[in-house]
């Protein structure tokens, strides 16, 4: 090799990283000429320095004319594209471009800029996209009994009735209206609510530091990060805080591509214990992020120049620069929200409203057959005569209209929206308006202790000193061992601190020249918090944590060490925390100082509610994290039961099969628990045939909140957790739970009600008008029926403001039952319609006093018994609401003036008639009026038959609810026991398919037993 040249390098040089690297990547990067023109060497370190993949620059390139396209916005009738060039996509990657990424940490972005940004990622948030609120307006258009109504308009224009067709329009135009309406209020409160959760950054814009709110930020935003903040969004590490001119050697770095990629934190150690070629880190670590809400992982995780940390994990040490590389929705928690979030659907609810609706449609279809048959028996024509409702196209246009509960869509999702906004003003986000259905079902509540239970308020007690110890000296040393970043304390650092208020001489200790050198947070592996100070040339290192942890830091004899055990086992069993405090001189052996009690008390209404929630058939189940004789002792102060169990009991307890379902329906809480642990409670429960609420505040908790039949996110959840759930509360405690609860059952108690009207109403007039066509060839008129059928759902829409009772168990929707009462009023009021009819063939105009007419009259007694039946379906427990009231009155009155001067009267058969005129039977109608109007000593009298008709039907709704078959009918169990089913399930989660060769070297799986190691990964 004695040809080859030789090439000498500095000391910089040599150093892959140094300045001497860089200088030359520079170098040879910015070497002037084409390529072609260089010589050999520099040609290639061109080429090596400016090389991009084709697919990449291709994909880059793309990106920016994408976010070029983004900000021109587009044409308004351009729905298929995100912009104006012809290269728009449907939407948008949420791929930033390199170059987005480079903002100077001095200066950040400017406000133009943000605007740009935004305008292409939306908002900082995981949320889901703006609904179009006109198309959410044509969507109450969209269902099969409004599609039957718009067929009735067809019909009606079809027959040339522009009354029937103007007032059936206005009949869907007001429900979808008041819906529509009533929806986005709803939202509006919910919305402006949310604002108490929102997450707070700083950044640097235009040269200053910012406080915004985090969902104000746009990628490429530059963050600042420090101990105890929540990230708020996927960045990457650009440098410490302190060392700004550090900022020179990451744009360096992010030049050749030193940077370590963005990572799946969950996979990340897996690479690092391999050895494997990826980029090593850069430096020594910048801040230490807490990853446990998404790997798991208890450990703080350590971050350096170049990492990526992750959207709602929490800084524990360190304040650095960071640069923000995508916006929330595409961030690694946003991605895995978005899968966790559910579909669309309405769920049960859509359900049960399809089951009704069909049914209905059902009957009309029979009742319009039987009415068609009868018409061909009276030789009734299709469509003639015009003016006449004696047609068949008319009953079936009348049928259509009476028999099609227009409104029930409308008025149960008004119901559920006018119940989520007052929610909300209590501190309660509805995520979805039918989590209120499943949260008024539910039947067992499994609950956080710290902050639900509990007032999340530590106080130390009387702590423990050690024979010969200062106990000023010692409540010093545990503040020592504390995080001293006062903006966002840990509670137990804090209540750690603020108690030297009680012992002046530790706060003199305090006061003298410590320097704190390395300070390491708390984590489940060591369990302790360990602080190394300096004072006056003497080295201490305090350590606070455990109690085993910090005994066995100590080298104290076996009688001082099995004292300090009973005293922490004694205060355990008070309910106390306990925390040992222990420090080291130089390299002397550690003393061990005594033990902090700690205690978080039970809130003021905690007892109280629990046994209201008992009252309500909903017991309560308490999770918590702690020992298992600190949570027995709360279960003592809280009025629960002391069956509590330790959370390993369940998996490794060797329970299986029926004994571990009985185990868990029967406990009153587990300790020690994880979130894989809530996520199997929640199952097994449900495997009972319990509908079950869970309450949790962690991106793990994600799975067991959506598990659950109503997951609930406790005050303090993570941004996740509060995506997966399906109620948000803002406030503490267990009160505001059941609270939520209670009102659930009221808001389900109104739609329950309104769809028991509701079916009585269609089968009512379905009855009488269908035996009036066939008996005696006569039917209210149609121009009429309409006006009913708009009273009726003017007067209901008010029943989502309505006092309804709360129920005392449970509740369910029961449709046997619901049918059984709805079809028995139905026939009532058809039979009491009939009476009125009836007495109108007397000689002495029956019902009539002085004058009237027969289709006002009826008209009248119709619209009163039917508004007031909704007083008889909504139960007597509590009054109405002055809206129901209201609302009710004003259409009473509206019928009344119909009838006295006879408002859409129009004649039989195209005229006026005399009195005394024939009737069907052979006879005459006595005291009718030639132009349709009716005394008023008439109406009082309808007005009185009416009042008597809903009493009757009082009584008789409150005789059917009496009895024992009918009240339970259509109940599920919530206690379903198949011990052959849960025994086979138990005995199958022990097996395991296993993979192997046999002596022919042919693959075969067998079913085997699973190792222990198998279970434990379960």
């Amino acid at each position: 090799m004695s040809g080859a040249p030789r090439v000498s390098f500095g000391e910089k040089d040599e150093q892959p990283n140094g300045e001497g690297a860089a200088e030359r990547s520079r170098k040879w990067s910015q070497a002037p000429g084409n390529i072609e023109d260089l010589d050999e060497y520099t040609a290639l370190q061109k080429y090596i320095s400016t090389y991009r993949d084709p697919k990449a620059a291709d994909s880059e390139e793309n990106q920016l004319k994408d976010g070029a396209d983004a900000k021109k916005g587009k044409a308004w009738w351009q729905f298929w594209r995100s912009g104006n060039s012809d290269l728009a996509a449907d939407k948008d990657a949420g791929v930033v471009p390199e170059e987005w990424l480079g903002a100077d940490i001095k200066q950040g972005l400017t406000n133009q800029q943000v605007e740009d940004r935004r305008r292409r990622y939306g908002f900082n948030e995981i949320s889901t996209e703006k609904e179009n609120l006109f198309i959410k307006f044509l969507m109450f258009f969209t269902g099969p009994i409004l599609y039957v109504m718009e067929i009735a308009v067809l019909l009606a224009a079809g027959l040339r009735d522009w009354i029937d067709f103007g007032v059936i329009i206005a009949i869907l135009l007001l429900n979808a209206a008041v819906g529509w309406y009533q929806e986005k209020q709803a939202a509006d409160v919910v919305a402006s609510l949310k604002g108490d959760i929102a997450m707070k950054a700083i950044v640097i814009r235009q040269g200053q530091e910012q406080d915004i709110k985090a969902r104000e930020l746009v990628p490429g935003d530059i963050v600042i990060i420090e101990e105890g903040q929540t990230v708020p969004a996927d960045a990457r590490l650009i440098c410490d805080y302190d060392t700004p001119e550090e900022f020179e050697r990451y744009k360096e770095l992010r030049e050749q591509h030193a940077l370590n990629p963005e990572e799946d934190p969950s996979g990340s150690e897996e690479a690092d214990d391999m050895g494997d070629e990826g980029v090593a880190h850069q430096g020594h670590s910048i801040i230490a992020t807490d990853q446990s809400a998404i790997t798991g992982e208890s450990l703080a995780v350590d971050k350096f120049m170049g990492d990526v940390v992750y959207y709602t994990t929490g800084c524990k040490r360190g304040k650095a620069y960071a640069v923000a590389t995508t916006s929330a929705k595409f961030s690694f928690v946003g991605r895995t929200a978005t899968l966790v979030q559910g579909a669309k659907d309405q769920g049960h609810f859509k359900a049960i409203m399809n089951s009704i609706g069909t049914a209905l449609l059902v009957l009309v279809m029979f009742w319009i057959l039987l009415a068609w048959v009868g018409g061909f028996f009276r030789n009734l024509k299709i469509a003639t005569p015009e003016a006449s409702d004696n047609n068949l196209l008319h009953y079936t246009l009348i049928l259509f209209i009476i028999g099609v509960p227009v409104g029930l869509p409308v008025v149960t999702t008004t119901t559920l929206a006018v119940g989520a906004a007052y929610l909300a003003k209590q501190k309660a986000i509805v995520q979805k308006l039918t989590a209120i259905e499943s949260l008024a079902g539910v039947d067992v509540l499994c609950s956080d202790k710290t902050g639900t239970l509990t007032a999340n308020q530590l106080s130390i007690r009387e702590p423990y000193v050690s024979e010969g110890e200062d106990v000023n000296w010692m409540m010093a040393c545990a503040a020592l061992a504390s995080s001293h970043n006062i903006k966002s304390l840990d509670p137990i650092d804090k209540v750690t601190i603020l108690t030297l208020k009680r012992y002046p001489k530790a706060r003199d200790i305090l006061k003298d020249d410590w320097k704190t050198e390395k300070y390491t947070p708390f984590d489940p592996v060591s369990k302790r918090i360990t602080t190394i100070v300096t004072l006056r040339g003497d080295r201490f290192t305090c350590a606070k944590g455990a109690p085993k942890a910090i005994l066995n830091l100590s080298e104290c004899t076996k009688e001082q060490a099995d004292f300090f055990k009973e005293k922490a086992t004694e205060f355990a069993r008070r309910g106390f925390r306990s925390l040992g405090v222990a420090y080291q001189k130089n390299n002397e052996p550690w003393v061990l100082l005594g033990m902090l009690s700690m205690f978080d008390p039970p809130r003021e209404d905690t007892a109280q509610t629990i046994i209201e929630a008992q009252q309500l058939g909903v017991p309560v189940k308490m999770l918590t994290g702690d020992a298992i004789a600190i949570a027995k002792e709360t279960c003592k102060m809280l009025a629960l039961g002391t069956k509590v169990y330790n959370s390993q009991k369940l998996i490794h307890g060797g329970l299986s099969g029926t004994t571990q379902h009985d185990l868990v329906e029967r406990a009153d809480g587990f300790a020690e628990v994880f979130p894989e642990h809530k996520y199997q409670v929640v199952e097994m429960l449900q495997q009972r045939g319990h509908l079950t609420a869970m309450t949790g505040d962690g991106v793990n908790d994600a799975p067991s909140l959506k598990k659950a039949d109503c997951g609930i996110a406790v005050e303090g959840a993570s941004e996740a957790a509060q995506a997966a759930a399906d109620i948000v509360f803002l406030a503490p405690g267990l009160s505001t739970i059941v609270f939520a609860i209670k009102t659930a059952r009221q808001i389900f108690q109104r739609m329950k009600s309104y769809i028991q009207y509701r079916i009585a109403l269609c089968l009512h007039l379905e009855i009488y008008l269908v035996t009036s066509m066939i008996i005696i060839n006569e039917t209210i008129s149609s121009n009429l029926i309409v006006f009913i059928a708009l009273f009726a759902d003017l007067a209901t829409v008010a029943i989502a403001y309505d006092n309804a009772f709360s129920d005392q168990r449970p509740v369910e929707w029961q449709l046997p039952k619901i049918w059984v009462i709805s079809v028995i009023l139905g026939i009532e009021l058809a039979i009491a319609t009939w009476v009125v009819r009836g007495t109108l063939f007397l000689p002495n105009g029956g019902i009539i006093q002085n004058f009237g007419n027969i289709q006002e009259i009826l008209f009248l007694e119709v619209a009163l018994t039917e508004n007031w039946l909704i007083f008889v379906t909504r139960g007597a427990k509590t009054f109405p609401s002055w809206q129901l009231v209201g609302a009710i009155f004003v259409v009473d009155v509206l019928a009344t003036i119909f009838c006295i001067f006879g408002w859409m009267w129009h004649g039989t058969d195209g005229g006026l008639h005399t009195h005394p005129y024939p009737n069907p039977l052979g006879g005459y109608y006595w005291k009718q009026t030639p132009h349709g109007w009716t005394d008023v000593v008439t109406v009082v009298v309808v007005w009185a038959y009416s009042i008597g008709v809903i009493i009757i039907l009082a009584i008789s709704y409150f005789c059917l609810n009496l009895i024992p078959g009918l009240a339970d009918l259509g109940r599920k169990n919530r206690n379903m026991h198949d011990t052959q089913m849960e025994n086979i399930i138990g005995h199958l989660s022990k097996l395991a398919l296993r993979h192997e060769k046999d002596e022919h070297g042919d693959s075969r799986f067998v079913l085997a037993t699973k190792s222990t190691e198998e279970e434990d990964e379960d």
